[in-house]
């Protein structure tokens, strides 16, 4: 609420702030440029000029103004737009206090407490309070399922159509070639065609409008779809330039002095808008996303500066040295003498001289980086989840890093995407998403399904295996999900196994039950099979190395340890016989060790996998006698310890991406290798016709409410009232607190 305020106070500076500039600063005189005669003032042998002397006085200041039509019709516009968002934050302000109420009277949890307790204690607390009181009439009980639906139901549904390559998010720009194009402004408009605006789809904040649910009227309500996407599209075109004129001067007054200060910073990446769309799970919180990226932060930050064009290193070596040399004379005699800089533009050029030996040294590679970028690309699949099937074996090539950047860009790349969206996001609705809206209409009927208690949710969300399924990611015989209905890149299994891993009291449905025991016995299954977890996570020296700082978490070296010993030569491993094998696949020793982490009984411990256990890192999928919750929340258990034991669920779901992953590349490859030995075999029978071209794997997928500060630089929940989202950390730092819940408008 706070923060909303602060953006009211924002706007109103920066529009009086320019307006002042733009007509209250005499500058011939700030420049010198204009002679100011001292001599009727009290003080006639003062000839330095000051800053009061550059301001006009009032009344000349607001005859300029009045003079100006445009001044007045920008400052008209303005103030319309300040006071409709003034209106939206009293209506926040009742909507907060009512929920404030909610958790002190309903939930018993003082405000001044709140942010002590995890998600899971306040959905725990609400649960209880629907089998009390009966708060939805409905149903008897609400799930922990029931509870994220109300929560992330459009967030699904974005989630979905990114998945499905249903929203126009790739262009071909001329000199960039074919990018991703997802800024704040066209998320905020496709949010407002599909959920809330006039004429949506959505006639509240949980039904879909009856008639879209109808077939024999889509061609109709394709139309009405496309004249919608016209009007905002052209509304969107005529207040381009307002819009641009806000960006720039938002963007100049936020990052100008960052970027003086801190040149570097625009170098600094992020991950887009579009890469927390592909790769958030279904039903996953803002807060947990936001973890999870954070802790891939750092691997992903590795993996891109991996890359280094030798050229570009020496020329920025040699433009550094230039750069650096006239600024060591500059320095050297601004010290001598500080007269120097009274020099005119010597401040200008020391500054731009530094900025440039700033940006030269972010180019030159560390001289001991040790480039291995299989291994940082599969440390990056372990937090992000997700990843297209051809990155597989091609970390190394410049396609994937490509590819790669799209997910996680520069800061400057973020800022001229959003400093571009005003000219390029008409153009987007009504030469893209215009001829998509029967496909639109298709969409939202065919996987809108209505829950009792809960209202209309995207199907896909429900995380039903035998409706969305893929057979190439560990469904097969499980699911009657046609090429159509199922989900890309896994993410149906992925996201049942992310939601069961995070609320193990949650009960699936029966499919998905079956699903996961099917998963939990091909994992005892390698386990059989490969290396002991005691030998993966033995004391080498290269484990030692990675795990030398006892300080860092225990789960970031679990994964990083195991992914160095799976790599290891086979030599170096010892089979269940105690005798040395072969160099064991990713799979097998993610298998071993996620069935290490299950057993109760452990012989034979290393140092990593005693804390391991010691810390209470025991699996939550397979323990049957108690679970993360009951830890959390015993007499015993501190916030502390709940915070360790999430940090170990997290882990444990990257060892389950990282061993689904690899059973699917392993499903995979026979399919393609089938797909060469029929193109061989026809060109063997017809010598003569040319040689057709090997099916490729899959490509990248994701064809895919601003804030009043012109753009947010973390992704903003749907709706600040009804989702419970952490507080934005820099991405670079795991949030200390990355299960603290903010509210829940039930």
């Amino acid at each position: 609420m706070l923060s909303e305020f602060f953006e009211l106070v924002q706007f109103l500076f920066v529009v009086l702030f320019t307006t002042f500039l733009f007509n209250c600063v005499e500058y011939d005189v700030l420049f010198a440029n204009k002679f100011i005669n001292h001599t009727g003032s009290s003080h006639p042998e003062r000839n330095k000029v000051t800053l009061p002397d550059a301001i006009l006085p009032t009344e000349q200041c607001t005859a300029r103004i009045q003079k100006n039509g445009w001044i007045i019709f920008l400052l008209t516009m303005a103030a319309v737009f300040w006071v409709y968002r003034l209106v939206k934050v009293i209506c926040n302000l009742l909507s907060y206090w009512e929920i404030r109420t909610f958790y002190i009277k309903a939930l018993k949890i003082p405000t001044v407490e709140l942010c002590n307790y995890s998600w899971q204690e306040v959905q725990a607390r609400l649960i209880l309070l629907q089998r009390e009181q009966q708060m939805c009439i409905h149903k008897k009980e609400l799930t922990e399922l029931d509870i994220y639906h109300r929560i992330l139901r459009f967030k699904n549904y974005m989630v979905a159509m990114v998945n499905k390559s249903l929203l126009p998010v790739r262009l071909s720009l001329p000199l960039m070639g074919d990018t991703i194009f997802f800024s704040q402004g066209l998320k905020y408009n496709f949010e407002m065609i599909f959920f809330w605006g006039p004429g949506s789809l959505f006639q509240n904040k949980w039904n879909l409008h009856p008639k879209y649910k109808r077939s024999g009227s889509r061609l109709e309500l394709a139309r009405q779809l496309s004249r919608t996407v016209l009007l905002i599209g052209i509304a969107n075109l005529l207040l381009c330039p307002f819009i641009l004129v806000w960006q720039i001067l938002y963007a100049f007054f936020s990052y100008t002095e960052v970027i003086k200060r801190e040149p570097g910073s625009l170098g600094a990446r992020r991950w887009s808008l579009f890469g927390r769309l592909y790769l958030r799970h279904f039903n996953e919180l803002d807060h947990e996303l936001q973890a999870r990226l954070s802790r891939g932060y750092k691997p992903a930050t590795k993996y891109m500066n991996s890359f280094t064009s030798p050229l570009l290193t020496v020329f920025a070596q040699n433009l550094a040295f230039f750069s650096g040399s006239i600024l060591a004379v500059l320095i050297a005699l601004t010290v001598y003498d500080e007269d120097v800089l009274t020099v005119q533009h010597i401040l200008t050029a020391i500054t731009v001289l530094g900025i440039v030996v700033t940006v030269c040294r972010s180019f030159i590679p560390d001289e001991y980086m040790v480039w291995c970028p299989e291994q940082l690309l599969q440390c990056v699949l372990a937090h992000i989840h997700y990843m297209p099937d051809h990155w597989k074996g091609n970390a190394n090539k410049s396609e994937t890093r490509d590819e790669m950047a799209q997910l996680f860009q520069y800061k400057a790349v973020f800022i001229l995407e959003e400093l571009l969206s005003p000219i390029i996001t008409p153009f987007v609705l009504i030469f893209s998403l215009r001829p998509r809206s029967l496909e639109i209409i298709d969409f939202f009927r065919n996987f809108s399904v209505e829950v009792v208690g809960v209202g209309d949710i995207c199907s896909f969300a429900q995380m039903d295996v035998r409706k969305h399924g893929n057979p190439m990611w560990l469904s097969e015989g499980q699911t009657e999900a046609s090429v159509y209905q199922q989900a890309e890149n896994g993410k149906t299994e992925l996201s049942l196994m992310h939601f069961t891993i995070t609320n193990p009291h949650w009960h699936p449905p029966q499919d998905s039950s079956v699903f996961i025991s099917h998963l939990k016995e091909k994992v005892q299954h390698d386990a059989a099979t490969g290396p002991p977890a005691q030998h993966l996570l033995s004391d080498t020296p290269l484990c030692n190395s990675l795990l030398s700082n006892e300080s860092t978490n225990i789960p970031e070296n679990l994964i990083v340890s195991l992914l160095t010993r799976s790599a290891l030569p086979g030599s170096l491993l010892t089979g269940r016989d105690g005798r040395f094998g072969q160099s064991c696949s990713t799979a097998s020793a993610a298998a071993s060790v996620l069935a290490s982490l299950s057993s109760t009984h452990h012989p034979t411990r290393t140092r990593s996998h005693t804390l391991l256990v010691e810390n209470g890192a025991e699996s939550s999928l397979y323990r049957s006698d108690r679970t993360i919750m009951e830890e959390s929340t015993s007499a015993s258990a501190g916030s502390g310890r709940s915070l360790l034991l999430a940090n170990f669920a997290s882990t444990e779901m990257s060892l389950h991406a990282i061993y689904m992953h690899e059973l699917h590349q392993q499903s995979a490859q026979p399919q393609y290798m089938a797909q060469g030995s029929q193109t061989l075999s026809s060109v063997t029978e017809q010598p003569t016709a040319p040689v057709p071209p090997l099916t490729s794997p899959e490509t990248l997928t994701a064809y895919s409410q601003l804030h009043l500060g012109g753009w947010a630089e973390e992704s903003e929940g749907e709706d600040p009232i009804t989702d419970p989202q952490e507080p934005q950390d820099h991405e670079e730092e795991v949030p200390s607190k990355m299960d603290r819940v903010s509210v829940l408008n039930i």
